[in-house]
């Protein structure tokens, strides 16, 4: 046994990077709503970026370790405790075998994402072990967790964090766990705190008038109850078109913002529907697609307009960064000590 769930939380699943290649089917891409944290919890211990990790929404469960092993935790602050002493985030933890850790309440975010050395060992359905809440199939059993269910991990595999493992479990003594005294930067996180995201005008965008295109861009949206990791769904300035327009359905993606009938837009997310026949004002820049996925119902977000080059540009810059955080965490890793 690895993992038993004691308590689920709100809403507790198994996400990687998603299920790609399957659109042309009607099947939707899914994966984690903020990709950049659980790409850097899995750097942390070790594994492939796209490994399956555990994405705990708002309220997080209580989970019983059955073994040892190596985690970290990144994203959200949903104030995670390892038999009741607070854990920090975004660095290699050691967890001895029979310790519950808990998460309680979203203080900072709306997310967290646990990767345990090795991956989470669910079925892959589709190139995948994503979890398809709608369809039913991929994670545990395509479910969110239960209480009672067992988790299990993925066998450590020779490119694990041998260093941190071995580092953590010497320094640990009788405690419950050991951290790692060094991390990454939270300054290489978005600020949760920040309330802009970036969005480069979609193929409608002059077909809505000049009030609604000023409007959107200078008003502030509340991210209202009814969003979910298919959408968004915004109140605000409600946004008109000149005139009305007949559209067929054609493809949409994660960070889409359509506008229905009614005015109020809906920004597409992680489990978004493969085709869509609304108007469509923008599109979410990719660099800000983690930052958005930790927004809370109930909290505003506010639109600054970026051009399709700025926002690759960004991206880029961000994924150079990624790229030089993986490379140094494998050097520390200690590969070369094995041959």
């Amino acid at each position: 046994m690895s993992i038993e769930v004691i308590k689920p939380g709100m809403n507790t699943t198994i996400q990687d990077l998603g299920r790609n290649g399957f659109q042309k089917y009607g099947i939707i891409v899914g994966g984690a709503m903020d990709t950049l944290a659980l790409r850097l919890a899995n750097y942390l211990v070790g594994n492939d970026e796209g490994a399956a990790g555990m994405e705990i929404t708002l309220k997080g469960p209580r989970l019983l370790f059955h073994e040892e092993m190596l985690i970290a935790i990144c994203g959200g602050d949903l104030s995670p405790e390892i038999n009741g002493e607070p854990v920090a985030l975004n660095r290699p933890v050691w967890v001895r075998k029979g310790s519950m850790l808990q998460f309680g309440y979203a203080r900072k975010g709306c997310r967290a994402y646990l990767a345990v050395e090795g991956g989470f060992d669910v079925p892959i359905v589709l190139g995948s072990r994503d979890t398809n809440l709608r369809a039913g199939i991929g994670g545990y059993h395509g479910r969110a967790l239960a209480e009672g269910d067992i988790i299990q991990r993925q066998q450590r595999k020779q490119q694990g964090n041998y260093a941190a493992s071995r580092q953590l479990a010497e320094k640990m003594d009788y405690a419950s766990f050991a951290a790692a005294d060094w991390h990454i930067s939270q300054s290489l996180f978005p600020s949760y705190t920040q309330s802009c995201i970036r969005v480069i005008p979609a193929e409608h965008f002059a077909c809505f008038t000049a009030e609604s295109r000023s409007a959107f861009f200078a008003s502030e949206y509340q991210i209202t109850p009814h969003s979910d990791r298919m959408g968004y769904r915004l109140s605000g300035a409600k946004l008109e078109l000149t005139m009305p327009l007949e559209l067929t359905s054609e493809a949409v993606t994660v960070g889409t913002i359509q506008v229905p009938p009614e005015g109020n837009p809906i920004v597409l997310m992680a489990d978004r529907q493969t085709t869509g026949g609304y108007p469509k004002i923008g599109h979410v820049a990719t660099v800000d697609l983690p930052l958005l996925a930790q927004f809370k119902p109930g909290e505003m977000v506010r639109f600054q307009e970026i051009t399709l080059r700025e926002a690759q540009s960004a991206l880029l810059r961000r994924e150079a960064t990624m790229k030089r955080i993986k490379l140094g965490l494998q050097l520390f890793s200690g590969r070369g000590e094995r041959g």
